[in-house]
């Protein structure tokens, strides 16, 4: 919500429509999926199921797309069908070995993350939705309200101070999550296809992977070698196509 408010007001003041009712109606239903479903079901889960798993199921972000885009009558070529189904093969075998864990609850609202992201990427491109970065204000605006309604639903409340640490992890994420990662998705968006949008999914476990080699000390096994050589060579087959 804080960064929708602060991309609002900059674009607002610098001349940029405010955005119709249906607009507002369209971002409101974008930002439910991808951010109140999407975003909020993956928080949600991984609080009880592992990360490796998560990730597992994250990395399925890019077939699931293909499925939609596929049902909105645009399928993906041969060389991308290739390139999604050597990068969920990478991320298999990145986390092999994994359980699932975790409660029913949880385990339900990761499977169906990423399938709400993936309906809601696809469907903004055909629906009324705001013209440039003022759509990515308001879908973070409208997806703020909703998982607030959700976190005060099953009972959330603030107990205490936050950190100094934690808080400067919310300004991070702010920042780089919200005003630069999410507004670069929604440019991806608006000007690419939506395997090739969603392929960030297949790349972020391999960087998790290196940032816990350097950050943590943790050492890479022959599978994980492996594994992170199918995912970059399904993103070289799923960047090909211009």
């Amino acid at each position: 919500m804080l960064a929708g408010a602060l991309l609002f007001a900059v674009l607002w003041l610098r001349g940029a429509p405010v955005p119709t009712a249906r607009q507002w109606g369209a971002s409101a239903l974008v930002g439910l999926l991808l951010l109140g479903v999407g975003n909020g079901g993956l928080v949600f889960a991984q609080q009880s199921v592992p990360s490796g798993v998560a990730a597992l199921v994250v990395g399925s972000l890019p077939l699931w797309t293909a499925l939609f885009g596929g049902l909105f009558g645009q399928w993906p070529g041969h060389t991308e069908r290739w390139g999604l189904a050597i990068g969920f093969g990478g991320i298999v075998l990145l986390n092999l070995g994994s359980d699932m864990g975790g409660s029913l609850l949880p385990t339900l609202a990761l499977l169906v993350s990423p399938m709400s992201w993936a309906l809601g990427s696809v469907w903004s491109r055909r629906l009324p939705m705001p013209h440039g970065l003022m759509s990515t204000a308001a879908q973070m605006l409208c997806g703020g309200v909703v998982m607030l309604g959700f976190s005060l639903l099953i009972g959330e409340r603030p107990t205490a101070m936050p950190t100094p640490r934690a808080v400067l992890a919310f300004f991070y994420l702010v920042v780089f999550g919200s005003l630069v990662g999410y507004s670069a998705y929604g440019y991806l968006l608006r000007n690419a296809r939506p395997s090739l949008a969603t392929s960030y999914a297949y790349v972020n476990p391999v960087l998790a992977v290196f940032l816990g080699g350097i950050l943590a000390g943790e050492t890479m096994t022959p599978t994980a070698w492996l594994a992170m050589g199918a995912i970059l060579g399904a993103v070289v087959l799923l960047t090909r196509k211009k």
